[in-house]
């Protein structure tokens, strides 16, 4: 008898390295559930949004290139031994390390939880080794939350639907990534990517370095100014109408420096706290002690001076090919892998394809019986006229896409029908028969 496949099993996880059932492999990637875009074979993984990192390469390399072509190099000659290279060398570094970060924040797996396959059993419920669909009676019946302790705490966690697990304290699905996310932040459009366990600390510097490039941008920019001034004795309104560049990069500068300045003022409070900007946002520790707080120092070493935790999937794995499981009735009722997408589609407001299907084969089912009621009610003449027509009103399901559903219901009513007629002939017979007697 062939085994049954574990339920723990992901599709993160490693297959077989044999194809031993004749199953295709398949890369982990390319069979992914989520909503990512993948590069490289599967090396990087983005969010679904990963267009937009372009135009934000685009806001911070083209103010660099002005400053470098129109501010910075007219420093070169400024201070003795060429040391006015170093304006130029700090701006183009800092530029690059921003790059780094951002490339390391958007193109890792941010702490992706793995799917199950199949929903975990009740508590109190045995196993009986059989594999069971998503979204089945089974998981109807498993409580929304459970509670568990952390640092002498209760912290309650919620069931995901969609990945079919109880998601670990602090962890989140996101609507866009289509994920459960360990220690979720939030989802950057500016990066494309969720921001979660494992790209946390690279997501600040990212903010960190963007801010300080404002600044330094900012502040020279001003220097040269005051350089105009004192070289060409004039007032500060002259000296700006000499280098347009400055203004530009004087003004867009500051206001983008409000914004990463006032993001990096803001995680460094998160950070000082142990909280996520999702925690944050939904008050959770306003009225509860938070049991993640280790103090200022600790909560800087957990997310500066830790080792980065190892990603749950391994995109690039070979697994064996989810196989298709094809509709099936089941007490009077279809069951089929479209049944895994109904949460998600009533939580988009779309009205899934096969709660359709079946208000139709259900419309044209109740058509038939009623037809059929009155069939027996009705002279043999009459019946046979009525069986035409609710043979006609039942073939409908042909073009629902139900044509073998409706075929077999108009079959068993024709049979049914002939049988009722015959019966009604007979007892006619019967009467007439009891009439001449009489």
């Amino acid at each position: 008898m062939r085994a049954s496949q574990p339920q723990d099993r992901h599709p993160g996880a490693p297959g077989p390295s044999g194809g031993g059932g004749g199953d295709e492999l398949i890369r982990t990637y390319k069979g992914w559930k989520g909503d990512n875009v993948f590069c490289f074979g599967g090396r990087l993984v983005f969010g679904p949004d990963a267009r937009t990192i372009l135009i934000t390469i685009f806001l911070i390399t083209a103010p660099v290139i002005i400053f470098c072509v129109f501010v910075g190099r007219k420093f070169i000659d400024d201070f003795p031994h060429h040391r006015g290279v170093s304006v130029l060398a700090i701006a183009i570094g800092l530029n690059l390390l921003d790059l780094i970060f951002l490339f390391l924040t958007s193109g890792r797996d941010p702490g992706i939880i793995p799917r199950n396959l199949f929903p975990p059993e009740p508590e109190g419920v045995e196993s009986n080794g059989e594999p069971r669909l998503a979204h089945t009676p089974t998981q109807s019946r498993l409580p929304r939350t459970k509670e568990m302790i952390v640092n002498g705490i209760a912290v309650k966690i919620k069931y995901c639907d969609t990945c079919m697990l109880y998601r670990p304290p602090r962890a989140s699905h996101c609507s866009i990534c289509d994920n459960c996310v360990e220690k979720f932040d939030h989802h950057c459009p500016w990066l494309g990517q969720c921001i979660g366990l494992r790209n946390y600390r690279f997501y600040f510097m990212f903010v960190l370095c963007s801010a300080l490039l404002c600044v330094y941008v900012h502040a020279f920019c001003w220097i040269y100014v005051k350089r105009i001034m004192v070289g060409e004795k004039i007032s500060i309104w002259k000296s700006l109408i000499k280098t347009p560049a400055s203004i530009a990069l004087i003004l867009y500068s500051f206001i983008s420096v409000w914004f990463v300045g006032g993001l990096t003022g803001f995680h460094l409070y998160l950070i000082s706290t142990n909280q996520s900007t999702y925690e944050n946002f939904r008050y959770r520790y306003d009225r509860h002690e938070n049991p993640f707080n280790k103090g200022i120092i600790g909560n800087f070493m957990e997310v500066f001076c830790t080792k980065v935790a190892v990603s749950k999937n391994s995109f690039r794995a070979k697994v064996s090919k989810e196989p298709a499981i094809p509709p099936r009735i089941v007490s009077g009722a279809m069951s089929s892998p479209s049944l895994q997408k109904v949460s998600h589609e009533i939580e988009m407001g779309r009205k899934p394809v096969w709660q359709e299907e079946l208000g139709d084969l259900e419309k044209d089912t109740e058509e038939s019986v009623t037809s059929r009621d009155l069939s027996r009610m009705l002279p043999p003449e009459e019946s046979e006229g009525r069986g035409i027509m609710y043979s006609r009103e039942s073939s409908r399901g042909r073009r629902g896409g139900s044509w073998e559903f409706s075929s077999r219901v108009n079959e068993d009513l024709r049979t049914r029908d002939e049988t009722a007629s015959i019966r009604v002939g007979e007892d006619s017979s019967e009467y007439s028969g009891n009439v001449a007697s009489r």
